[in-house]
């Protein structure tokens, strides 16, 4: 029996920091996981109750009321035209961004590009399939292309997980370009596009790799990833979807159908409803930004140096040293961090803070952060 070449589960070595940081006077501010912790929006309660009579199995491919209102939030939230059937509901991003690569056929022999600092799922999804993950630092840093060393799937996150930062336009263009000319599929994880914290975008979504200003007219090889777990607080309910070339939605669905990978009918109703509505995603994002400036300043103040962070729901911050030690350093203060190492060697001098605490818990990790520097 073959065994899966998967590292080992990197939050288990952090149990000794949590353990330490539990022990403050006032408890822990764990700033570690990115999960939210505000109420999912009452619009969004009600329309999970009002499909709880859901006796019959879903379908893989999404009511047509849910492909109907994913094609709408992309038009209006993303300036993206995308037809029903280019789009899927999926169960929660990271399941797709695990199976990806096993579900477009690649294996043995494959090669799977990703970010050199990453959400580490990228990596297990192609070791999942049996194919190679190689860490891209740009376009470049592949090296001299052969047929055996071209990717045959390239991943691209923006607002990139961990360190926020934004892939503008003209850098996406490249990126369709160059795949494009090499037969690579692009896909591109835009899960935190609504918390966007650059001057001047306030209220604008970042840009999505199906933009006509990045790809033209075709989406032609191009696959974008979104969650609904960020902007509306339902990372309990597992609603994400994936939209772009009709024909790879059409081989992902096909074996998605087999392996009976389908969102429960009650979270496809609410997480329509959830996209059909702006009111609640702006008033969260208002809720992260105060939190963001808050954090951003007493960050500051403990004498960490605050690097990209553009976007998202995450301050990538470092004080020139190894991050296990600055994560030790927060801990004994009772604020839990995530180590920059997760996310790949180059995040080896930086943590991850994040913004995912209740304003008392912000406010608490401000406090100690600013009673002395580390």
């Amino acid at each position: 029996m073959a065994v899966l070449d998967l590292p080992d589960f990197p939050w288990d070595s952090l149990a000794p920091y949590k353990t330490r940081a539990s022990a403050h006077e006032d408890g822990i501010v764990d700033l570690s996981v990115g999960t939210p912790v505000d109420p999912t929006p009452d619009l969004v309660q009600r329309a999970l109750g009002e499909a709880a009579d859901a006796p019959g199995y879903p379908q893989t491919v999404g009511t047509a009321e849910l492909r109907s209102a994913v094609a709408a939030w992309f038009a209006r939230r993303r300036g993206v035209t995308i037809g029903t059937d280019a789009v899927l509901p999926t169960i929660g991003s990271k399941e797709l961004v695990a199976w990806l690569p096993a579900l477009l056929g690649l294996g043995a022999g494959d090669i799977v590009g990703v970010p050199a600092i990453a959400y580490p799922t990228y990596d297990v999804g192609a070791r999942i399939a049996g194919a190679t993950p190689v860490a891209t630092d740009g376009l470049t840093s592949l090296g001299p292309l052969t047929p055996a060393t071209t990717p045959k799937l390239l991943w691209v996150n923006s607002p990139a997980n961990p360190h926020g930062r934004v892939l503008g336009v003209e850098h996406l263009r490249k990126v369709v370009e160059w795949a494009r000319a090499h037969r690579v599929v692009v896909a591109s994880d835009e899960c935190y596009a609504e918390l966007d914290w650059r001057p001047g975008h306030a209220g604008q979504a970042t840009p999505s790799i199906l933009h006509p200003d990045v790809c033209g007219r075709s989406h032609e090889g191009l696959l974008a990833v979104y969650s609904l777990s960020k902007q509306s607080n339902l990372a309990g309910y597992r609603a994400g979807l994936v939209g772009g070339d009709p024909a790879l939605i059409a081989r992902i669905l096909e074996v998605r159908k087999h392996a009976g990978m389908m969102m429960p009918a009650p979270v496809q109703h609410a997480a329509a409803v959830a996209l059909g509505d702006d009111t609640h995603v702006a008033a969260q994002r208002a809720a992260y930004g105060r939190r963001r400036e808050r954090l951003v300043a007493a960050v500051r103040s403990a004498g960490l140096r605050v690097e990209h962070s553009e976007a998202g729901l995450y301050l990538w911050a470092t004080r020139d040293e190894g991050c296990w030690q600055t994560v030790a350093h927060l801990a004994d203060r009772g604020i839990l961090v995530a180590p920059g190492s997760f996310y790949g060697p180059p995040g080896g001098r930086h943590v991850r803070i994040g913004l995912t605490a209740t304003d008392e818990r912000i406010e608490a990790a401000c406090a100690r952060l600013g009673s002395s520097r580390l």
